[in-house]
């Protein structure tokens, strides 16, 4: 992927956790960290802009946990890793990296990655009109309620098996 970002080559990005056959895990569940690294380069490469052009996806296949709710906590995970790479000090890192100094570079990224962002989006949420808690939100909504009441006795979903 920083191959591709640097060769401007990019055109999309699919998270997802493929840890048991398939992009059945929520996005960062399995390794925030990893999913850190990531938007780490994608902000680096300033490709976070619509110009940038490249279009980010969810791939995911929840079979375990409710569908909705899980789509809505990767949404979150890929912004506390977002707001956490953008936390990145730039010219720390560098300098490190110049001076072959390999724990300074890491300690500037842990720096970054152990702050809580939480709070901070949470605020964003608020300010944009929206529920600072969007999981919370989603269970008060009675949505999930109401369309599983809608489906009773209706036909089962498949490839007409």
């Amino acid at each position: 992927m920083a191959l591709l970002l640097r060769e401007a080559k990019l055109g999309a990005f699919d998270f997802n956790s493929r840890f048991y056959a398939d992009d059945d895990l929520m996005v960062g569940a399995a390794d925030p960290f990893q999913l850190f690294r990531i938007m780490h380069e994608i902000v680096s490469a300033d490709a976070l802009k619509v110009e940038a052009g490249i279009a980010f996806m969810l791939d995911q296949c929840h079979n375990i946990e409710p569908k909705i709710p899980a789509q809505i906590r990767s949404v979150m995970n890929v912004q506390e890793a977002t707001a956490k790479a953008l936390l990145v000090n730039r010219d720390a890192l560098a300098e490190a990296q110049q001076a072959g100094d390999v724990l300074g570079a890491n300690a500037v990224f842990m720096d970054a990655y152990n702050t809580d962002v939480r709070p901070l989006l949470a605020e964003v949420r608020q300010e944009m009109g929206l529920d600072p808690d969007p999981v919370t939100a989603y269970r008060r909504s009675g949505y999930a309620d109401k369309i599983v009441a809608e489906r009773v006795g209706g036909q089962q979903a498949g490839w007409g098996a």
